[in-house]
Parts: structure tokens; C-alpha cells; sequence
């Protein structure tokens, strides 16, 4: 075994953070344990002056992986987005048992390469790509701990990997987040931030709906902010609709609502799910740590159920036009796409 292949052995501190599909090279950048917890994101953000960094060709990594042994021993948390998918995944690794990655960006990029036409077209076959998704599959399952398992929380997008993912034979688990549509659209239209997102993905979206759908309905300049809400959600829940299609029982789903609701019964469940017996005294000390309290994709902001209640109560008055414009283009869509009435149907499960 090469040195290389050693110190991937080791330990997950060697990361795989970006690959360039262009060059077919992959950029490796030294974290440590605390490095992993901070991170809300494993892409730029985990990034800092003094990361060390090594870039190196694909082939010669997809080697000293092989050479390592590493086995593929991972699960996922899949989401549509703003639905607490980041709380979720800081909560479960909090208990030791469950390592957590936020967002690594090389799955995003695997995501892309499958969902983008004009990416895929360039990119891999079937066979050559599942052999590189393994790869990568296999450097994001190693643990600091014995007895750890990695959970890998995925970018809202990326879901539309996850039926290929479940289907290994590994046997992964994955939890489904989401939340309803009145909901998730106040969600968004509380935040100047999360519109400004949600106006730059609608496009991709939308294409990823009709894609789903098999034919182009729907015109971006033609849906109002509301309306472009609901199709987005439509596109990222249809994903987990796959998802929990294809995977059953090793898929869960969870409404974020309602976790919020009922948050100790839906953390045990949550980790039973994942294999990880607990006692209501562990539960509560997790839920009594700092996570309740904090925004989760930033945590030097204070954050709670509370004041998110607050912000949607807020929203939800000052919106109530375009939330209903959402409800209301759903309705009608559902009539004519089986795909969208499966996604309300899932979301009422």
C-alpha cells in the first residue's frame, strides 16, 4: 500500500473537495474532527487561509483507494430545501454514533453530471460513472471513530441521485425532509436571502419538473413569485418521491413541521431509523444543547422554533396573495401531472 492509500486508510482527514471533471483531477484539503463540525458546507465555505491542499489526477486517487480497501458504509439525509435538513444532520451527529457531512460539493457535481443535459452528454457512461460515484462514496464513509457511521446530508438538488444511491449494495438508510407547500413557501418568503435563491434555481427546476413530467408545460416569465414556489417545491419533492418510491422502508419521511412539533418522539425515531438506539435522557440533553438555539447554516446567529414561528406568522401576512397564487397553481397542475399529484399525495402521507 502506497503512502497515499495509507493515510486514506487512516482517517477522513484527507477530503475530497472539488473535482474538476474537465481536467479529471480531484483537489484533497486536510480537516480535522472539528473542522467536519463546524462546516455547514463542505465546499468553498469549509475553506480557510491556511487549508492545506493537494490536487492530484483522478485515476491516481481511484487507485490508492482501491489499494486502501475502503468499504462503502454511508447514509443520507435528502431534502427539498430551507426544511431544517441542516439542524437535522448537526442533531444526529451530536449523538458520537453518526459522523455527519454537510453538502460535500464533488455530489453536487455527480448530481449535475446526471440531471444537466448538456453536462451528461459530455460526461461518463452509466458503468464509468457508478464506478467514480463509488469512489467518492467510499472516501465520504470513513469515520474518525470505530463504530461510527458517516451520514452524508446532501444539497437539495442532489436527490435526484438518491434512487442510485439507495439502490447499492450496501443497503443505505436515508431520511426524506420536506415540509408542506403553505409552508415551505412562507418559509422562503420570509427571508430576502432565501428569494434571492429561490429566484436563480427556478429555471433549473422548472426543467427538472418537466423532465419528470415528460413535456414542457409551464413558462418561467409566465408564473408569479408564489406560483414559481410551488413548481420549485413540486421539482425538489418529486425527487423524494423517486427516492421513497424505489428505497421503501430504508427511506423515512419526516415533516419538518411536525418534528418541531413533537421533537423528542421524532429524534428517537429519527435515530432509531438509523440504526442508533437511544434513551429519552440522551435525547433530551442533544435537544437541550446549543443546535435549538442556533441558525444552523450560520451558527454565530441566534435561532429557534420560536422565532421561526414568529417569521412565518409574519410572512404568511404579509404574502398571503402569493401563497395562495402557489396553492392554488398546484391544484390545477396536479390535475394534469400524475407527477405533482404523487408529490402532494406524499406530502399528506
Amino acid at each position: 500500500m502506497d503512502a497515499l492509500a495509507s493515510t486514506l486508510a487512516r482517517s477522513p482527514e484527507l477530503f475530497p473537495h472539488s473535482w474538476d471533471v474537465q481536467s479529471d483531477t480531484v483537489t484533497l484539503v486536510r480537516l480535522t474532527k472539528a473542522d467536519y463540525e463546524a462546516a455547514s458546507f463542505l465546499d468553498a465555505r469549509a475553506l480557510g487561509p491556511r487549508t492545506l491542499s493537494r490536487t492530484l489526477p483522478y485515476p491516481q486517487l481511484a487507485q490508492a483507494v482501491e489499494q486502501s480497501g475502503l468499504p462503502e458504509r454511508a447514509h443520507f439525509i435528502f431534502h427539498i430545501g430551507h426544511v431544517g435538513s441542516t439542524l437535522l444532520a448537526r442533531l444526529l451527529g451530536a449523538d458520537g454514533r453518526l459522523f455527519a457531512l454537510r453538502e460535500p460539493a464533488i455530489l453536487r457535481t455527480l448530481a449535475n453530471l446526471r440531471t444537466d443535459p448538456a453536462l451528461k452528454a459530455r460526461a461518463f457512461g452509466d458503468e464509468e460513472f457508478e464506478i467514480r460515484q463509488s469512489v467518492f462514496l467510499k472516501l465520504w464513509s470513513r469515520t474518525f471513530e470505530p463504530g461510527q457511521t458517516a451520514l452524508i446530508k446532501a444539497t437539495s438538488f442532489a436527490s435526484e441521485l438518491g434512487p442510485r444511491l439507495l439502490a447499492h449494495p450496501s443497503a443505505p438508510k436515508a431520511l426524506l425532509l420536506f415540509a408542506r407547500p403553505e409552508s415551505y413557501t412562507a418559509t422562503i418568503l420570509a427571508g430576502a436571502n432565501a428569494r434571492e435563491e429561490a429566484k436563480t434555481l427556478t429555471e433549473g427546476r422548472l426543467n427538472r419538473l418537466h423532465r419528470r413530467i415528460g413535456r414542457d408545460v409551464w413558462r418561467l416569465g409566465a408564473l408569479s413569485e408564489g406560483e414559481a414556489l410551488a413548481a420549485s417545491w413540486a421539482a425538489e419533492m418529486s425527487a423524494l418521491v423517486e427516492i421513497h418510491r424505489s428505497a421503501g422502508a430504508r427511506a423515512m419521511l419526516l415533516d419538518f413541521d411536525r418534528f418541531l412539533a413533537n421533537l423528542e418522539d421524532q429524534l428517537t425515531r429519527t435515530f432509531r431509523h438509523f440504526g442508533c438506539k437511544t434513551t429519552p435522557k440522551k435525547v433530551a440533553e442533544i435537544l437541550a444543547g446549543p443546535h435549538m438555539q442556533r441558525y444552523s447554516k450560520a451558527p454565530e446567529h441566534a435561532y429557534s422554533p420560536d422565532l421561526r414561528r414568529e417569521l412565518l406568522d409574519e410572512a404568511r401576512k404579509a404574502h398571503a396573495a402569493e401563497i395562495a397564487k402557489g396553492l392554488a397553481w398546484l391544484d390545477r397542475a396536479a390535475q394534469d401531472a400524475e407527477a405533482i399529484r404523487n408529490c402532494l399525495a406524499l406530502a399528506a402521507h
